[in-house]
């Protein structure tokens, strides 16, 4: 992962590395950063159309669960046009096809992303702004925390993957949308 503007007030806070894994169509995603002082993971579940978001400040922990109308209502800050292409390349092992994206916040410059049909993932881009694609996502960019982030894959790895990464933990708060927002917010001051 990269971060798009350097000079962003968060930048220094931003995760240099992301782990996705999927299990029976969820996936849950696992970033980190400032030496483990801050983490984020987004659980998704294309079944009941949810996303968890799990974040440790230090010693503190939230968590915040958005259903299927305010994950849109979110990804309607950052929609996008889709302009399908013929080109190909390898990601970690993967044919990916590219996709032109054309943003409609003209502040943000267009941009390509690359998917793999190759993966038997169901709906993987459900809670995105990416969920007219199909595939999964080898290389995108995407708006977290503030921040325009770029993300490659550097591996693909079959192993069994244990359910705990798919489980909220017990001593994390639940908070509001506002309140999350707020908690990041204050990051950069």
């Amino acid at each position: 992962a990269k971060v798009i503007d350097p000079n962003n007030p968060v930048a220094s806070m931003a995760p240099n590395k992301m782990t996705v894994r999927f299990k029976s169509d969820k996936s849950a995603a696992e970033m980190s950063a400032g030496l483990g002082l801050f983490s984020t993971s987004f659980i998704s579940d294309p079944n009941t159309k949810t996303v968890t978001q799990l974040v440790k400040i230090l010693n503190k922990k939230f968590l915040l669960v958005q259903n299927q109308q305010s994950i849109d209502k979110e990804n309607l800050n950052y929609s996008f046009k889709f302009i399908p292409t013929k080109q190909k390349k390898i990601i970690a092992g993967y044919n990916c096809t590219k996709v032109e994206v054309v943003p409609e916040d003209k502040s943000i410059a267009p941009f390509d992303v690359y998917y793999t049909d190759e993966l038997d993932i169901k709906d993987p881009n459900f809670a995105s702004p990416y969920k007219e694609i199909k595939g999964v996502l080898m290389e995108y960019q995407l708006k977290k925390f503030g921040l325009e982030m770029r993300f490659e894959a550097k591996a693909v790895r079959k192993e069994v993957i244990e359910d705990k990464y798919f489980q909220v933990p017990a001593d994390y708060k639940s908070v509001s949308e506002k309140e999350m927002r707020k908690i990041f917010n204050d990051l950069q001051y």
